[in-house]
């Protein structure tokens, strides 16, 4: 059946200019790339093995231990124990340690490059008009269309896995530091800089500390986000829960899925506690300090 809309434009000719053009990328760069992210690659292995070699004693309570230093609360740090406890009893412990190795690292990844874009666009309003429109377009794209370059580029991983979730990830912390740093009061920035402030000292005495509950609110936001998109990058090759779920579907086995599932779940509710503890401490101690 023809389409109703005309087509103004050759489509055609455009699909195969956009696939030759990645496909050259893939021919002459594949091998660079690769070997460029090679240390990522390994600190990934060497993150997933630590986690994996790990009693899980030792890791219920070594996770036990920083939630109850983030949130303060008993209560909080009980329920994480019960929960990973939880999670080890449901039989996917070694999948649910190879899902927080790829999400601790791609979170990291996102945060480290995600706060120094963020403070440029607050220095810049041409950068941030540039920057505004592309964060749109990363937060509305669909999930699975950020596995096919990567999957071109690197084939089934954990690496492709790990860059499509990064870029997942990321707008919300570069987003939530720019507008953090535009909130923070000019008086206080003024002053600052009449007591002969550089802009580093303006920038990591001032600006970041005030800014810093809207920029942990960020941080929520990406590590939650980092944990969706690890599902479903698991799918091409990167193991863990993803992986579960997706043999689940292939064998039409529900319990596999359904256990995979709350696993996923326990680990959102963790680190989602243990963030927000962070940003309410963080704002907390900005009020104190006000």
């Amino acid at each position: 059946m023809a389409s109703n809309f005309p087509e103004i434009i050759d489509l055609r000719s455009l699909r195969f200019a956009i696939d030759d053009g990645f496909t050259a990328v893939v021919a002459n760069y594949g091998e660079f790339l690769e070997h460029l992210f090679l240390p990522v690659l390994r600190g990934l292995m060497m993150l997933e093995q630590v986690l994996q070699w790990l009693p899980w004693y030792v890791t219920i309570v070594l996770v036990t231990g920083i939630t109850l230093a983030a949130s303060r609360s008993w209560k909080t740090a009980l329920v994480t124990a019960i929960m990973l406890f939880a999670v080890g009893l449901l039989g996917v412990w070694d999948e649910a340690m190879a899902t927080i190795a790829l999400m601790l690292a791609s979170t990291i990844l996102a945060i480290v490059l995600g706060i120094p874009i963020g403070v440029l666009m607050a220095q810049s309003n041409k950068l941030r008009a540039a920057c505004l429109p592309v964060l749109d377009i990363m937060q509305t794209m669909p999930i699975f269309v950020y596995l096919i370059p990567f999957v071109m580029l690197f084939g089934p991983g954990k690496i492709p896995a790990l860059l499509a979730t990064v870029f997942f990830a990321i707008p919300p912390v570069i987003r939530l530091t720019d507008l953090g740093i535009r909130q923070v009061d000019s008086e206080v920035v003024e002053a600052i800089v009449a007591f002969g402030a550089t802009s580093w000292q303006k920038l990591l005495r001032a600006q970041l500390p005030l800014a810093m509950p809207t920029i942990m609110a960020g941080i929520n936001q990406t590590t939650m986000m980092a944990l969706s998109m690890v599902v479903i990058a698991s799918m091409i090759g990167a193991g863990g829960l993803g992986y579960q779920v997706l043999q689940g579907i292939q064998r039409l086995e529900v319990s596999t899925g359904l256990f995979a599932g709350l696993a996923i779940v326990f680990l959102a509710i963790i680190f989602d506690r243990i963030a927000q503890s962070l940003g309410r401490r963080s704002q907390q101690h900005l009020k104190d300090g006000a």
